[in-house]
């Protein structure tokens, strides 16, 4: 009898999501991907907890935490577009409010977990982390002109640069790090570099273009989430490579 309950439950909830989601909707299939990838790089994450020394683990607790909030508000995200064919950027921003943060926090914990770091790494990191999204969000809906919260997010990025490749960082880590470290923040400074970039390329496409607003909309969800996969899930697998080998090396 439960097992008929099953094959009765499953299909209906494959009709459902058919009828939610069309096969030519890549935005919305997009979304599905990567909220389902996000979910599998948490699990891995925490599991992955237990193989690291004990002053590693904080660092893999973080990279869990953030495709844990991203993977929640993907599912949020993914409803509305699928729903409504609205861009989420509410969501969009309260994710990137928490998540973007933790990465920032990535680099102060993995520099502390080989040598004695000052607070000023931590702040400086915080301090452009929320001038660049407050910037973006600002300019994204209305609160000030797209050019102005254009350049308000860059400057915030740009300090953020500096610190991580000629500030304070920097210097700990070229000095101070040993070579499997300095691997993961010169990778992880690189991803900030390049793999953030898309993120004020789909900003300057999708707000300060002239093209087809529904179409930049389209093209701009999919930029977002595609880079979610190099910057949230490729960035918390270099955390666990460096985790993995420097436990492996004290043993």
């Amino acid at each position: 009898m439960l097992a008929g309950a099953a094959i009765a439950f499953f299909p209906t909830i494959a009709s459902a999501a058919e009828a939610n989601l069309a096969s030519d909707d890549y935005v919305g299939i997009s979304f599905w991907l990567i909220s389902m990838a996000l979910v599998a790089s948490t699990a891995f994450f925490f599991l992955e907890t237990q193989r690291v020394s004990a002053k590693w683990k904080t660092s893999l607790t973080v990279s869990g935490l953030v495709t844990l909030v991203a993977a929640v508000h993907y599912f949020y995200m993914r409803d509305v577009w699928v729903s409504t064919g609205d861009t989420p950027t509410v969501y969009r921003y309260i994710d990137w409010l928490i998540t973007v943060p933790l990465l920032m926090v990535e680099f102060y914990l993995i520099l502390r977990a080989i040598t004695n770091v000052s607070g000023g790494v931590f702040w400086r990191l915080m301090v452009g982390t929320l001038v660049m999204l407050v910037g973006g969000y600002a300019g994204e809906v209305g609160y000030m002109g797209a050019w102005l919260g254009f350049i308000i997010g860059m400057a915030g990025w740009a300090y953020i640069l500096y610190e991580i490749f000629a500030g304070e960082a920097s210097r700990i880590s070229a000095e101070q790090a040993p070579e499997s470290v300095k691997s993961a923040f010169s990778t992880m400074r690189w991803i900030v570099t390049i793999g953030w970039a898309i993120y004020p390329i789909g900003y300057f496409y999708g707000y300060l273009g002239t093209g087809d607003p529904a179409s930049a909309a389209a093209s701009l969800n999919v930029i977002y989430n595609l880079a979610d996969v190099l910057n949230k899930i490729a960035f918390g697998v270099i955390i666990w490579n460096v985790a993995v080998t420097e436990s492996e090396a004290s043993k």
